[in-house]
């Protein structure tokens, strides 16, 4: 795609705030002028924004004000004049009741700081945290300002008594290990120290990792950005090229729906796949296309572009190695480069960088084939996210095929329900329940609004008495998201979900369930006259969903937040904006 730069110079926007002798000017110029910044500092230069998610409840974001600096340096080396802001951080770690609640909020702030502000273009320091990099994003795009995005990075690899710990894949696997009496609690305990080495995301390819992929597959980050541990200095590096990379941006008008087309989508949806990414990245992607001028994207184009992708990386879940030997072994150029090769990549989709995609990545090499696997090795020929529609999910539903079990995919079995996160927490332990390894884990109540929020739970532990036979998987269905990080034949974001009246809500202990993954199909074994009728009986009250909270955000995201097979955003949120200066106020 041939980029035409805007003509330079030009009247920047920020000059509306410091331009010219007006009353309003001075007001601005003076009131910026106390911090110690010399007058040329507001000659017309490009004011370029520093978006910071910094915070100390965000352990993954721990060393973004050391990034920020550097991002500076290269604005300054620019010409440009840097102003650092800060947003919402929705803490992945420690945000109750979970950081997706607030995903819309931060996305929230973002948009109204950038459009508000007295700023030309912006950095979003973006990740590590799962839900900061689509939340800046999402913002951004409904502004339509001068934008890129620069990430924390990974966090250096674990290692516990000579084996590779993934942050989180390790977590789900050392506490079924203890459930099943296979590992101490205090080994447990000592394992601990071993899973956050050092500041940075998880070291996984889980949701952090995929969104930073995310954004360097729509061309929004340089590219080599995603996979560089956060600690690594070449981070430091890529954070002051950065810098210096958003003036250029500025002078030639390059915003971000010249990038962030239905192509770079495409392009994106089809690297996920072939990275093994998050299905959180589903959720995500949709809701970042809703608020991108001109952008269509849907569930179904994630199953149509996604499924006839190979998966390439052999990182954890779905393989074994962690985002360190990704890095070292080239990291998504090399990805990107190989979908080229197989003709599944828009070549021609702008980026930040002012070239194509193809410019970005067609000279470079594979430095370690059993980390970025060969076509004729992958970990699956048909990656990507499975779409799966029927009379349980007519709104579709996803499983991440590489993560689940292959005997799995397809499957009937009785129905074992839990109606909320409660009931499965007061029952799961019983060995009484009435549940087999060929039964169907089904989970209630724990979508957007049901949970509310969609916390990351619909990858149940299995029962002890299961664990203890040596069994490690079963086929768990939920209205609810599972962590990037987690694993197992996991059937997520059950659409309507069952807080609203979906038939996920009428689902009853001894039902039968089909899963047939390659059919693309999930099909709840009554008559249609039977499941009419169960949903004509239910109500609200009587599911046990929780009910409307009665005043603050929760409230707001209980009435407005939308379902997951449209991103989860809200439904006022949705379109473009742009960022047209608003009327002064003094």
């Amino acid at each position: 795609m041939a980029f035409k730069p805007a003509k330079w110079p030009r009247k920047l926007r920020s000059q509306e705030w410091f331009g010219g002798s007006s009353k309003d000017a001075i007001y601005h110029r003076s009131w910026m002028k106390n911090q110690g910044l010399p007058a040329d500092l507001l000659d017309g230069r490009p004011v370029v924004g520093i978006c910071n998610t910094w915070s100390e409840l965000t352990p993954c974001n721990a060393h973004l004000r050391d990034l920020a600096e550097r991002v500076k340096f290269g604005i300054y080396e620019a010409g440009g004049f840097p102003v650092e802001f800060p947003v919402f951080s929705p803490a992945e770690s420690s945000l109750r009741p979970t950081a997706m609640m607030f995903r819309n909020l931060c996305a929230m702030d973002v948009e109204e700081a950038i459009r508000g502000m007295s700023m030309d273009g912006v950095v979003l320091l973006a990740t590590s945290c799962d839900k900061t990099t689509p939340a800046l994003l999402m913002g951004a795009a409904s502004v339509d300002l001068l934008t890129i995005v620069v990430s924390g990075g990974p966090m250096l690899n674990g290692m516990f008594h000579g084996e590779r710990v993934g942050s989180g894949t390790h977590l789900w696997k050392f506490s079924e290990a203890v459930r099943a009496g296979t590992m101490t609690a205090e080994e447990f305990v000592e394992a601990e120290a071993s899973m956050s080495r050092s500041p940075g995301s998880c070291n996984t390819m889980g949701t952090a990792s995929t969104m930073a992929s995310m954004a360097e597959a729509l061309g929004m980050a340089l590219s080599g950005n995603a996979a560089i541990p956060a600690v690594d200095s070449r981070r430091r590096v890529m954070a002051h090229l950065t810098g210096r990379r958003i003036v250029d941006m500025v002078k030639d008008d390059l915003k971000p729906s010249d990038v962030m087309t239905k192509e770079a989508f495409e392009n994106a949806i089809r690297t996920n796949a072939a990275i093994g990414g998050s299905t959180n990245a589903v959720i995500h992607l949709l809701a970042m296309a809703g608020r991108t001028k001109g952008v269509e994207l849907t569930l179904d184009d994630w199953d149509r572009l996604g499924r006839d992708v190979p998966t390439i990386v052999n990182l954890m879940p779905s393989g074994k190695y962690l985002m360190e030997e990704f890095f070292y072994a080239g990291g998504l150029p090399v990805v990107i480069k190989r979908l080229g090769e197989a003709g599944l990549l828009h070549k021609d989709a702008l980026t930040v960088s002012g070239g194509s995609m193809w410019d970005e990545v067609k000279h470079v090499k594979n430095w370690n084939e059993d980390v970025i696997l060969p076509v004729e090795k992958a970990l699956t020929q048909s990656g990507g996210i499975a779409v799966l529609r029927g009379n349980l999910a007519p709104g579709g539903a996803v499983i991440k095929p590489s993560a689940a079990t292959s005997e799995l995919m397809q499957h009937t079995g009785r129905a074992v329900v839990f109606e909320d996160i409660d009931d499965y927490k007061a029952r799961i332990n019983d060995d009484d329940l009435d549940i087999d390894e060929t039964c169907v884990m089904v989970l209630k109540n724990c979508g957007p609004r049901g949970y509310p929020g969609m916390a990351e739970v619909g990858n149940m532990g299995l029962p002890p008495k299961i664990l203890k036979k040596g069994i490690t998987d079963m086929v768990r269905i939920s209205d609810a998201r599972m962590s990037g990080t987690a694993f197992g034949t996991v059937v997520l974001h059950t659409s309507p979900e069952a807080a609203v009246g979906g038939p996920l809500a009428v689902v009853r202990d001894g039902d039968m369930i089909e899963l047939d993954v390659a059919g693309r199909r999930i099909h709840l074994d009554i008559t249609d006259e039977e499941l009419a009728s169960r949903m004509a009986e239910w109500t609200a009250e009587k599911s046990g969903a929780n009910p409307r909270p009665e005043s603050g955000y929760a409230m707001l995201y209980h009435d407005r937040v939308m379902g997951a097979d449209t991103g989860a955003d809200f439904d006022f949120l949705v379109g473009h904006r742009g960022n047209a200066v608003g009327k002064e106020a003094h």
